[in-house]
């Protein structure tokens, strides 16, 4: 901004019901000067800014009569988070009341440009108005809308109007000790029960409530089972179940009642067997369980009674159905156990526990159009005479945020019990059905009573407060006090509680705005799962007391305008401090009176000068406004096209944020609940939270909470250091102190044996020096401690006997050698045989002949001779063979 120069900064608030809906002008007196509002302002827009330090001149600015909204003006600041803001304000600080905002030396309230009382008091929560007469003058440097203290020092007298919020309790029973009280007087658990606010617009005001888990209260417990034919071996196992749970249940309260109801799913296609010959037995074809009953929705069977043989006789007649697909129909029975009241037996003065056991997923809103059912549900109860769920096969399932609603209504916590396969989705349901808890349910049920054990002491060890129709324009604040007397700001939960244990709660409540017609809106404070309630009654500080003396063309105000709070409200086409200038009138030689500056064009060149004071042009854009028409709603800086983000307004160049968002175009969020891992630490302590996102500062870690870091210490790396110190001066005089440091953020726990099945905890474990194991876990609680278990001693395996090993190696030796040995034997007896009846084989194929081999000769010759005697010659004669 430039010095001399006016700025302004408007922005657009509700109408001020107190507030003539007629058409008018308004002047007052400012920075020693006649200032009315600017034409463009008067549709609800807040001025604010800084009077320029020159001599007082006249100014005059028409008010728009087309709206009945008001001007108001907002501080010049980026809102800063509430304990930022503590800060700033100092110790001495009033309590409510921001800091100033702007630059130092600047007073918002005689910058803000008021023009009535109803104005100046939505400027800031330290400004007040005087409506003295004759306070100031058109030559005084004093304004009716300023401090309380320059108001006084300036002349005012008593005759200021500045409202304060407050709270009044109307109604304060204190809390009881039992849940057994005496007969007609109710049991209360949260006090008080009545409160009335008075809020002024950014002022806060703050009141305390209190919430006890009471000894000895009574139980309802309904337990509501899947009868789908894989939850056969379950049902077996519950048959007793109502004697021992009631054994258990009446260690911890003496008034306990037990209810009975089952359910399978829609009996149509294609969620059941619909086929005719499955009409009434579903198991047909089924080799395990040939019979069983037709398929059903739910069904209400046993209200809740402390006859707990009741229960066991109803179990024993139970038998499990089929069904065609593997999700259940059980959420329709969840929405129908808590809506129907009256037919379930659920008490006032009872805290409601729904056992819901199952074996598989559930199936939700829009699964129904599978079967062709359209209709959402409407969240009535619809159980017949028999006690049968009648719209099953009408209407389609419930959807969470239904179940969340009904269930939190009807003071009900929901138990999941549900198998170890299941338990990351059933967990995923409770961050968004409230009151609820998850539990793993063994394969056949077996643990089902320690399961409810556990779930009942996790309801009943924590308090977490809910809001019920909050106004839009209402910011709630809570700081928690948990047990260990240490105040949590921004938390509105405590846990680790024990029975009788007291929670109690800060709430600050401040309103952004004053709404746009007369109302007193009701809020609810409610502990989930508790009948008891805070009912929040608001009032608005949105009016002066002094608007009260109207006086109507007033001669005060030349008989052209309405006396109100020490100012004119002029009649239509009547200008001026004393309504005694007519629209249209000129005076040329005031002109520079419509000039921002020496040698600047009259009204910014975005309006014209009538009367002294400008007059700003419409705009297809936006409005122009302002003293000289130098400011404008359309000229801000965008986001992806959208002015101010969608977050805030644009006034005279700047944005201005709405509440949770920062920056020059409002596109950054100061919510961090988006940054919280699932250990409640921000970027898991790992990086910084901007704009709702985390930005990972520790090297290597990275993901949307900076909760992967393969390079960084992890939790049993660093608790590790605590758990050695306790082993090393285990049983030590020293062991407080010399372990204290590291050990200071840890609530320690030490057993003998470890249960490496809790879902909850983190199990760690090192080897140390002597090889033995040490094991530990840990979980994270909400104060920022952790719960450490520890063990007493690492376990360590025995050394085995020298000897014992030796024989078992020879032993080992000879034995494999031996079935080496077998092993060859039996492979060539294997292949001797194959061999053998292979040979036998072919031989019995063989076919021979008699032949001879013609190389083959005789070893016999035999020789024919005749002897024929030759006297003459002496020879023979004759042949051979």
């Amino acid at each position: 901004m430039r010095e001399g120069n006016v700025r302004f900064v408007c922005v657009s608030t509700p109408h001020v019901p107190s507030l003539p809906h007629r058409a008018r002008r308004l002047a007052v007196t400012l920075a020693g000067a006649s200032v009315p509002p600017a034409s463009a302002a008067s549709r609800g827009l807040d001025c604010h800014g800084t009077i320029p330090s020159s001599p007082p001149r006249t100014r005059s600015l028409s008010l728009n009569p087309a709206t009945p909204s008001i001007i108001s003006a907002r501080p010049w600041s980026v809102p800063l988070p509430l304990p930022v803001a503590a800060r700033e304000a100092g110790p001495d600080a009033t309590p409510g009341f921001r800091p100033l905002p702007g630059p130092p030396g600047l007073n918002i309230c005689t910058s803000g440009s008021a023009t009535s009382c109803e104005e100046c008091l939505l400027i800031h929560p330290k400004c007040a108005w005087c409506s003295k007469e004759d306070f100031g003058s058109l030559r005084s440097v004093t304004s009716r809308c300023d401090l309380k203290a320059n108001l006084v020092r300036n002349g005012c007298g008593g005759e200021f109007e500045s409202p304060v919020s407050s709270t009044q309790v109307l109604r304060s029973l204190p809390l009881s000790s039992k849940g057994s009280s005496p007969a007609g007087s109710d049991v209360i658990q949260m006090t008080p029960q009545e409160v009335t606010v008075n809020l002024r617009p950014g002022d806060k005001t703050t009141f305390q409530l209190q919430v006890r888990q009471v000894e000895d209260y009574p139980v309802d417990l309904y337990y509501l089972m899947d009868l789908s034919l894989s939850m056969k071996d379950d049902l077996d196992n519950i048959r007793s179940l109502g004697t021992k749970l009631a054994e258990e249940m009446r260690k911890l309260t003496s008034n306990f009642r037990l209810g009975f109801g089952s359910f399978v799913d829609k009996n149509i296609s294609p969620f059941s067997y619909t086929a005719p010959r499955y009409q009434t037995n579903p198991c047909i074809g089924y080799k395990l369980f040939p019979n069983c009953v037709p398929s059903f929705g739910f069904r209400h069977l046993l209200p809740l009674t402390d006859r707990v043989d009741s229960f066991n006789e109803e179990v024993r007649k139970q038998r499990v159905s089929r069904n065609r697909d593997a999700p259940e129909g059980g959420f329709d029975a969840v929405l129908q156990a808590a809506v129907c009241k009256e037919k379930i037996g659920w008490r006032k003065d009872a805290l409601h526990l729904l056992v819901f056991t199952t074996d598989d997923v559930p199936h939700i809103a829009l699964d129904g159009k599978l079967g062709g059912l359209v209709q959402p549900h409407d969240g009535q109860c619809h159980l017949n005479e028999a006690n049968e769920y009648t719209a099953s096969n009408q209407m389609d399932y419930p959807s969470l945020a239904l179940l969340g609603e009904k269930l939190a209504e009807n003071n009900i916590n929901l138990i999941f019990a549900v198998t170890k396969n299941h338990y990351m989705l059933y967990k995923n349901f409770t961050a968004l059905i409230p009151g609820t808890t998850v539990e793993i349910l063994h394969g056949d049920s077996k643990n089902i009573i320690q399961l409810i054990i556990n779930a009942y002491n996790s309801i009943r060890s924590k308090v977490e407060l809910s809001v019920w129709d909050q106004p839009e324009d209402i910011n709630l604040f809570f700081t928690a006090t948990c047990q260990d007397g240490v105040s949590y700001p921004g938390q509105r939960k405590c846990e680790g509680l024990k029975i009788g244990d007291t929670a109690s709660f800060e709430v600050s409540v401040e309103a952004r705005s004053c709404p746009g017609r007369r109302a007193q809106p009701v809020f609810t404070l409610r502990p989930v799962g508790f009948r008891d309630s805070l009912e929040v009654g608001v009032a608005y500080h949105c009016g002066c007391s002094c608007s009260t003396g109207l006086e109507p063309d007033s001669a005060r105000c030349s008989g052209n305008g309405t006396y109100v709070c020490g100012l004119c409200e002029c009649n239509p086409s009547y200008l001026g401090t004393r309504c005694e200038c007519q629209e249209g009138e000129s005076q040329s030689g005031h002109q520079n009176l419509c000039r921002e500056a020496e040698g600047k064009p009259l009204c910014s060149g975005r309006g014209q000068c009538s009367c002294n004071q400008c007059a700003c042009f419409e705009s297809e854009f936006g409005k122009i406004y302002g003293p000289f028409c130098e400011c404008d709603n359309f000229s801000c800086a965008r986001n992806k096209g959208v002015l101010c983000s969608g977050h805030g307004d644009c006034h005279c160049g700047e944005c201005k944020c709405h509440a949770g968002y920062i920056g020059d175009n409002c596109n950054c969020s100061t919510d961090i609940s988006t940054c919280q891992a699932r250990d409640g630490q921000i970027c898991s302590d790992r990086g910084h939270c901007v704009c709702g996102q985390c930005q990972c500062t520790e090297p290597g870690a990275f993901g949307e909470t900076c909760e992967k870091c393969p390079t960084c210490l992890d939790a049993c790396s660093t608790k590790r250091d605590c758990v050695e110190c306790l082993l090393l001066h285990s049983g030590s005089s020293v062991d407080n102190q010399t372990c204290q440091n590291l050990c200071k953020d840890e609530v320690i726990t030490r057993v003998d044996t470890i249960a490496k099945d809790d879902q909850e905890a983190v199990l760690c474990f090192y080897k140390t020096a002597k090889d033995c194991v040490m094991m530990f876990t840990y979980a994270e609680l909400p104060s920022g401690k952790s719960n450490l278990t520890v063990l007493r001693e690492p376990e360590c395996g025995t050394a085995p006997n020298a000897m014992t090993i030796l024989l078992a190696v020879v032993g080992s030796i000879i034995l494999i050698g031996l079935a080496l040995l077998a092993i060859w034997k039996l492979l060539v007896t294997i292949h001797d045989r194959r061999e053998f009846a292979k040979f036998q084989s072919e031989r019995s194929r063989a076919r021979y002949e008699m032949a001879s081999n013609p190389l083959y000769r005789k070893p016999i010759s035999t020789h024919t001779v005749d002897f024929t005697f030759n006297k003459f010659n002496k020879s023979y004669n004759g042949t051979v063979d």
